[in-house]
């Protein structure tokens, strides 16, 4: 039943008093308690009744509704009995967790409420028993031996009448029902990962419910099934390698019949997930071995036999070894309090110790990152029951490293211009991986240029982590830098504390900002033309459609309110990297 039922019946005799709109959560039970804590004692969804015996005084409410919030509870009813009303700091911390909350009048007794809600949910429960059980026995002896989950997925729908959807915890669709109906839109699986994955960081129990343009999903984890051998250290980890099951429909209102079979339904996919997982084994193999050969100074022609046995495994019919590209990826968390920047050292600056480690941080988040550049590197335009199949990735010292092939380059010159490029590569995963990372991770990633031997696979490995400390100078949860980067300007930027950056753009731009408000002469794009123009009057002018006298009076104030002439290089210059930095 939901919570504002109770409100229909006037022989409960409930006020609501706040959290009007989280009422159509499902209540599964009901219980009465006075202790401080009874946490132990409730399994979630529960309507918790309490005469406020725990209360003390003020600061008693915060610490009670705290343990009742992640505890699970539908919501929370006080009896007014003992102090004649109930205290605003109750009502203030229930609004503050968004936890719901009704007075009991001081007529009706707990035990009518109880009776109420017991029989509403009894009743509720009943149904044909017998069916489900049968519908779950027929979901296992029918799961698949290899053949993926859209076996399950379609006995879900032919038995259940519920369409669901396989997702990565990065937002890629593993597998849908194959019967027809309108699939599922890229956006809606990007944003019902990012749902989970923040759901997921909170310790709540699944399935968590989401409404996303009109339709309610449900999402279950799909963890492991135990025979895996990884094993992710800490809760943050596991949440990033989770697998999830977005079902169409709202599991508030189901029976623990159909809760249970779904959450076999789970156990089905994660055995499924474990085969995948293992077949990945040699490809992971490939690249830890390449990556030994490379960082050990082997020589090149066995690097690049290693690179002939690896390319037909990635690559299947592909006649000659490819070229290849090398990605680098790194999780890490800021456990360590008190530490400036976001995170890491001053002014954002990657604070790495020994081996890569951030202080106070997860001694080897690899496995992870190893996992998250595996999804983040397939190509959703790959057929096969595997589109993951071309990709091999090792961990070492806290960081993923990929070998990508790359079939498509013809030359040692166009190797620059081709392949992976970093921008691209997070487009469609940055929201589900920042819910996912939270406050207190960041995912960077580099990516180097693309080299067409073994004797080129070393700088290629160099440049791609050096393009990712480039990416960890930035603000962000989830930042990725290329290999185009590193000979530019734009390499010092973010290495420039923060302050500096302030006081000089500061200096240069305010005096501009402030005028173009107060007169709205646009005084800033004047100058971002200006420069792009290299400075040329007659094609800053076109560009803007302005009069050339009209461009000369603009810049002219420029240089009046900057103390600068932008005829010297050097104060163009200044201009061009202040801009950049603002």
């Amino acid at each position: 039943m939901r919570l504002r039922a109770l409100l229909d019946t006037d022989a409960l005799g409930l006020k609501l008093l706040g959290g009007e709109e989280e009422l159509d959560r499902t209540v599964r039970g009901v219980m009465t308690t006075d202790l401080r804590d009874p946490s132990r004692y409730l399994s979630g969804g529960e309507l918790v009744l309490t005469g406020l015996a725990w209360r003390r005084g003020p600061a008693d409410s915060e610490p009670f509704v705290r343990i009742l919030v992640q505890a699970g509870v539908a919501g929370l009813a006080s009896g007014t009995a003992e102090l004649g009303y109930v205290p605003d700091d109750l009502i203030l911390a229930c609004a503050k967790h968004r936890l719901p909350l009704f007075a009991v009048d001081e007529s009706v007794a707990f035990a009518t409420i109880t009776e109420h809600v017991v029989r509403q949910v009894s009743g509720e429960r009943a149904g044909d028993l017998a069916a489900v059980v049968d519908r779950h026995r027929r979901m296992m002896t029918s799961g698949p031996a290899g053949g993926g989950p859209d076996v399950v997925l379609d006995l879900l729908g032919s038995d259940l009448d519920l369409r669901a959807w396989l997702l990565s915890p990065a937002g890629r669709l593993i597998a849908g029902p194959r019967v027809a109906g309108p699939a599922l839109p890229p956006g809606v699986c990007a944003e019902l990962a990012a749902e989970h994955l923040a759901a997921g960081r909170t310790g709540r129990r699944g399935p968590h419910r989401v409404a996303l343009g009109g339709t309610t999903y449900s999402l279950f984890p799909i963890r492991s099934s135990g025979r895996s051998p990884q094993t992710a250290p800490d809760l943050r980890e596991t949440v990033l390698s989770e697998w999830l099951l977005a079902v169409e429909a709202d599991a508030g209102d189901w029976p623990e019949e159909r809760l249970d079979l779904l959450h076999g339904v789970t156990q089905l996919i994660a055995v499924e997930r474990d085969r995948r997982d293992a077949a990945r084994t040699v490809r992971r193999r490939l690249a830890q071995e390449v990556l030994e050969l490379v960082q050990t100074g082997a020589p090149p022609a066995e690097i690049a036999a290693r690179l002939r046995v690896a390319a037909p495994v990635l690559l299947p019919g592909l006649g000659a070894a490819p070229h290849w590209q090398v990605v680098v990826a790194r999780v890490e968390w800021d456990d360590a309090p008190g530490v400036p920047g976001v995170p890491g050292g001053p002014a954002g600056v990657p604070a790495e110790g020994p081996g890569g480690r951030r202080p106070g941080g997860t001694a080897d988040a690899g496995p992870v990152a190893q996992s998250l550049l595996e999804e983040i590197l397939v190509d959703p335009l790959s057929t096969g029951p595997e589109p993951s199949d071309r990709i091999a990735v090792a961990h070492t010292g806290g960081e993923a490293i990929a070998l990508v092939p790359l079939p498509a380059v013809s030359s040692e010159h166009d190797g620059s211009e081709s392949g992976i490029l970093a921008d691209a590569l997070l487009e469609a995963v940055r929201d589900p991986l920042s819910a996912g990372l939270d406050d207190d991770g960041r995912l960077t990633l580099g990516v180097s240029a693309a080299v067409h031997s073994a004797e080129g696979l070393r700088g290629a490995l160099e440049e791609a982590r050096h393009a990712r400390r480039v990416a960890a100078a930035r603000p962000g949860r989830v930042c990725a830098a290329g290999h185009q980067e590193l000979a530019s300007h734009v390499l010092l930027l973010p290495f420039v504390p923060d302050d500096v950056r302030r006081a000089f753009t500061a200096r240069l731009l305010d005096p501009l900002k402030d005028y173009d408000r107060r007169h709205r002469a646009e005084l800033i794009p004047t100058l971002e033309a200006f420069l792009d123009c290299d400075g040329s009057w007659t094609r800053c002018a076109t560009r803007l459609h302005l009069h050339v006298n009209t461009l000369r009076y603009r810049v002219g104030r420029i240089e009046q309110l900057t103390g600068r002439d932008l005829s010297r290089l050097e104060d163009k210059l200044d201009f061009f990297l202040a801009l950049r930095m603002s």
